[in-house]
Order: structure tokens, then sequence, then C-alpha cells
């Protein structure tokens, strides 16, 4: 079925390694799938292997100056957006989520935050759905669950796919624990989400049956 025409507007913010072709990967899924997608870079164009390194590249830049390109990158976009993180990128997406009106969805991979620690004192309403592996130790899940209640206090859906295999940014081919049947799960279970999301335009924090 073509959806080009009331397909939504997607934001996807990288990792602590970049934007590598992963996620790249997935934006053009979701294209294909009838949504447009910006993947704005934070790190200038460089990408990183391991952790370790991207995560010195992000402390090199400081936290407030990757929260100002954040806000640089979505400044000239419509409101009615749904935010896309992973890792490192779960800080933005979900921040902008919560504080920019209009926002459609949050998608956190590989990550999420108790809305205190965004200083987000009340959830908007905002649909949430969060991926992460079981057993990955760069995920929070007390921080998981605060997010989770707050969105289902707030009356809007939150989702939580919990995946057995796989470590953190499973869905990249080229990570240090990679796994093919969860990537495959996490892009159908997102593109289902995003598909359940009221048409642009529409307002309000439930999914449409």
């Amino acid at each position: 079925m073509d959806r080009t025409t009331d397909g939504q507007r997607i934001v996807i913010f990288h990792s602590a390694l970049g934007l590598r072709p992963a996620i790249l990967d997935t934006a053009e899924a979701l294209r294909a799938a009838g949504h447009t997608v910006d993947t704005p870079d934070l790190y200038d164009g460089q990408t990183f292997d391991d952790l370790d390194a991207g995560i010195a590249k992000r402390d090199a830049l400081g936290i407030p100056e990757v929260l100002r390109r954040t806000q640089a990158a979505v400044a000239d976009l419509p409101p009615e957006l749904v935010y896309v993180g992973y890792s490192m990128g779960t800080g933005p997406a979900e921040l902008l989520a919560a504080t920019r009106p209009g926002a459609r969805a949050a998608i956190l991979l590989h990550g999420a935050l108790a809305p205190a620690e965004i200083d987000v004192q009340a959830w908007p309403g905002v649909p949430v759905q969060i991926h992460h592996a079981r057993h990955d130790p760069w995920v929070d899940v007390d921080q998981v669950r605060a997010l989770e209640d707050a969105v289902r206090k707030a009356g809007a859906t939150a989702e939580v796919h919990v995946y057995e295999r796989g470590g953190h940014l499973f869905e990249d081919p080229a990570s240090t624990e990679p796994d093919s049947e969860a990537a495959r799960l996490v892009l159908e279970r997102v593109l289902a989400f995003i598909d359940r999301l009221p048409s642009t335009g529409a307002t309000g924090g439930r999914l449409a049956s």
C-alpha cells in the first residue's frame, strides 16, 4: 500500500557511535513504508566502532553542545514529529518528545531516562515505544520503568519490548553482539507502532485501534 501521502515525519538521533550505516538502513526502511525521515549528524561526519571512543567524542563536544545541535536539527521541521533515538540519541529524542509541542511519539532503542532526569515533571501524553536487550549493561531498567509509568499515568500508550539475545545496539551488524532476528523484530514492531499512530493533524496520545 502506498502511504506516502499519510506517512509520519520521523527524526532519528544516532548513538555515541555516530551516524552509522545501520541507522541509515533503518531510515531507508521507514521511507519505503511511506514515511519522511531525517537523520541529523551530531558528530560532524565522524563514526566509531568502539563505544568508549564514541563517548569520548560526545564528552569532547559536551552535553550542552549535543543538545544545541539536537535543537538545531529540528528547528526548521514541523512540530508533528516522531522522535527516534538510539542509545545516546534516546536522551534528545525523549526530551524533544516531552517538551516540543506537537510530538507524535518517541521510539527509544537501547536506553530511556526517567522524566525527572530530563527535568520533565509530568509526561505530556505522547506515546512511547522502548526496545532493549535484557542483559544490556548500558540500560538502566529502573529508568525504563519510571518512564513507562509516567507515560501510562499521562494516559498515553507505553510499549516496552525486551530481547533475550543480543547486546547494546544489536541491530547494527558491526556491533559487538549483533542479533539479526532481534533486529528484524525491532523494525517490525517500530513500523506497526508508527502505523497505529493517529494521522498527522489529529490530536491525542493513544494509539489508533
